[in-house]
Order: C-alpha cells, then sequence, then structure tokens
C-alpha cells in the first residue's frame, strides 16, 4: 500500500489490479487508517482518469453481494440519487413515489411468489421496483437514512434477503449500506467525511455509483447540486461532476441520466431529520412547497421514461404528479415504513393524521 500511495501522489496513474489490491485491503482490515486516509487525499490531490474511476468503482461494487433479482424484475429497477444539500428530502417521497406508479393492478393487490407472479390476485404488469441503497450525513448534509429513523421503529439495515421480501410487499424499499452490500464503500464514506476529501469527483462517482452497480439497476437519475450549500460550487464543476457520473454508470451497463439543480438555499422550507419527514409526508399528500415538487416530479418523470412507463419526460412527470395527488403514493410510503419495522399504528398515525399528530410520532 504505501507503493500505491507514493505512486498516486506523484501524479502516476493506478492499473487495476493495484486499484483492486488497495480495495481489497480496505474491505478485508488490512490497510491501517492513516493509509486509507492518504490514499484518499492523494486521490484527492491528483484526481483520477475516466478508466481509473471505472475501476475504482467495479472494485468497490465486487466488495460485497450483489443483489440478486427475480427474472420478472429485470428492466424495471429503478433508483436515484443525489449529491447532497441542505433539506434535500426528494427520496422520501420520490420512491414511494415511483413505486405507485409502477404497477396496474386488476382484482386486488400484486402478489409474488419464487420469482413469478401469483395467479391469483395478478397485476396486469409488473410493478416498477425501487431498492434505494442511502446513506446518512455527509459533510453539512443530512442523510435520508438520519431522517428516515426520526420514525420510531424504522430499520434502516436489512438483507439482500429482507430487501427483496419488503419490494416484493410493497415495490420500494430505503435501505443503509451492511457488511454484504459494498463493505468497501462503508469504510471509506466515514473516512472521507474526516478527511476533507469529500468533494472529490472519482470518489463521489466511485461511492455512487458502487451501491448502483450491485443493486443491478436498469435505470438511475443523478441530482447533482451546484451553489454555495453543495459539494459542486459552481455549475460548471457540477456539469463536470455529472459526465463522470453518467459516463461511468453507461459503462456500467445503467441507463443514466443526470440533472443539474441549485443549491444556494435549502430545499423546501424546513431543515432537521423530523422536520424533513414532516416536509416529505406533505408532499406525498399532494401539497407541500413547489421546489420540492418540482425536483421530484422532475427525477420521476425522467426515470418514468427511461424505463419506458412513459413515452417522454413530461408525460412521466404528470403521471408521477398524479401518484402524489391521489394518495398511492402516500399509501405505498406507510406501507414501506411497516415493512421495514414501523409499528402499523405508529405508520399509519403518521401518514393520516394532522400535522400536530405527526409531531407527536416523530
Amino acid at each position: 500500500l504505501p507503493a500505491l500511495i507514493r505512486k498516486k501522489r506523484d501524479g502516476e496513474r493506478l492499473e487495476e489490479e493495484e486499484i483492486q489490491s488497495f480495495v481489497r485491503g480496505v474491505t478485508e482490515g488490512t490497510a491501517q487508517q492513516g493509509q486509507i486516509g492518504a490514499m484518499l487525499m492523494a486521490i484527492r490531490l491528483r484526481g483520477m482518469d475516466a478508466g481509473e474511476t471505472l475501476a475504482l468503482t467495479r472494485a468497490m461494487a465486487a466488495s460485497g453481494r450483489a443483489l440478486a433479482w427475480p427474472p420478472p424484475w429485470q428492466g424495471l429497477l429503478v433508483d436515484k440519487h443525489s449529491t447532497g444539500g441542505v433539506g434535500d428530502k426528494v427520496s422520501l417521497a420520490l420512491a414511494p413515489a415511483l413505486a405507485a406508479c409502477g404497477c396496474k393492478v386488476s382484482g386486488g393487490s400484486p402478489g409474488w411468489a419464487d420469482g413469478g407472479l401469483c395467479a391469483h390476485p395478478a397485476p396486469t404488469r409488473p410493478r416498477l421496483q425501487v431498492p434505494m441503497i442511502s446513506g446518512r450525513g455527509l459533510g453539512h448534509t443530512g442523510g435520508t437514512l438520519d431522517k428516515l429513523e426520526a420514525i420510531p421503529g424504522f430499520r434502516a439495515s436489512q438483507s439482500p434477503e429482507q430487501m427483496r421480501s419488503i419490494l416484493e410487499r410493497v415495490g420500494c424499499c430505503i435501505v443503509g449500506q451492511s457488511q454484504e452490500l459494498v463493505p468497501a464503500d462503508r469504510v471509506l464514506y466515514s473516512l472521507r467525511d474526516v478527511t476533507a476529501t469529500v468533494d472529490s469527483p472519482p470518489l463521489i462517482t466511485a461511492s455512487i455509483l458502487s451501491k448502483k452497480a450491485a443493486e443491478r439497476l436498469r435505470a438511475l437519475v443523478l441530482d447533482v447540486k451546484f451553489g454555495s450549500a453543495a459539494l459542486c460550487p459552481t455549475r460548471e464543476s457540477a456539469r463536470e461532476l455529472a459526465r463522470s457520473l453518467v459516463a461511468v454508470g453507461e459503462q456500467l451497463g445503467i441507463r443514466t441520466a443526470a440533472v443539474l439543480s441549485r443549491m444556494d438555499e435549502p430545499l423546501g422550507t424546513r431543515v432537521g431529520n423530523a422536520l424533513e419527514v414532516l416536509e416529505a409526508l406533505e408532499c406525498l399528500g399532494g401539497g407541500g412547497p413547489p421546489d420540492l415538487r418540482e425536483l421530484v416530479t422532475t427525477l420521476g418523470g425522467l426515470l418514468l421514461w427511461q424505463c419506458g412507463l412513459a413515452a417522454a419526460a413530461e408525460p412521466g412527470r404528470e403521471r408521477l404528479g398524479r401518484a402524489l395527488d391521489d394518495g398511492s403514493a402516500l399509501r405505498t410510503f406507510e406501507g414501506m415504513l411497516g415493512a421495514q419495522g414501523v409499528p402499523p399504528g405508529t405508520a399509519h398515525r403518521l401518514c393520516t393524521g394532522t400535522p400536530a399528530q405527526r409531531c407527536q410520532v416523530l
């Protein structure tokens, strides 16, 4: 490892085998924290070319288990990721809204058995599946999992088997990384936060896309933020990062698109874990701040188009808006909470209660 650190420190290119060796050291615990921090700083200062970034992403994705899904789900697995921003609670609203858009049911709720459709009740087509592997706070931005854990009983830690069960029942889940899923990123993610290397484009790209590669997605949409409270201070730096993400995503076989959005002021009107859950619930019920709804429907519309569930991005955006307005997205969110450990009564009060009752729950 010292030789690899020295090589990158001096601006040389790392070969794929060398990158794999570094990631193995991170995963197996043979690399000291000081060595990992030194490599992160060398990458932050010297950068990585496209080939190195792709190799790092693949090595990190291979550090754990890849998720396996039933054949009928192929082509219907989608996800979204944000580079982080103050008040960014988009995932909380978007995941259930997408799941609510992805199935047409006749004769009852959809059921699954042994990876295939049950004879009764039967959906007219397989539903969209949204397996989100999310993170915690990084730098000054709040984490999706931290927000969800403001809900009593919510369990972010789920095994691959539990994830599949939740998706079968609900169509979406929001989970954290585990020792099984991209364990290398779990180590690097926490160390980037304390070594001032959060804003490195190769490290951001590898961190985000290694998790998405492990999910074996069909389509991915990225919200790359720029501005005074974003990792990318300027539109140009955000565009550079977006190009890196899209290029590597496509090479991994994922239909990838990126949206640039401003982060010069908070998204929505509330900041803080419980407060952001409350605002996400407003959005799921068809209300909430216009800027939050606009971003949720824009990202969701792109994903529906990418998977063929909408003829173009704009019809997809309209369809996602209907899921917010007709209550189906909110019902899906309630189902996801129950599937991830929230007591049914708690989930129901949170999703159907008055603002005051919701505050008492969180």
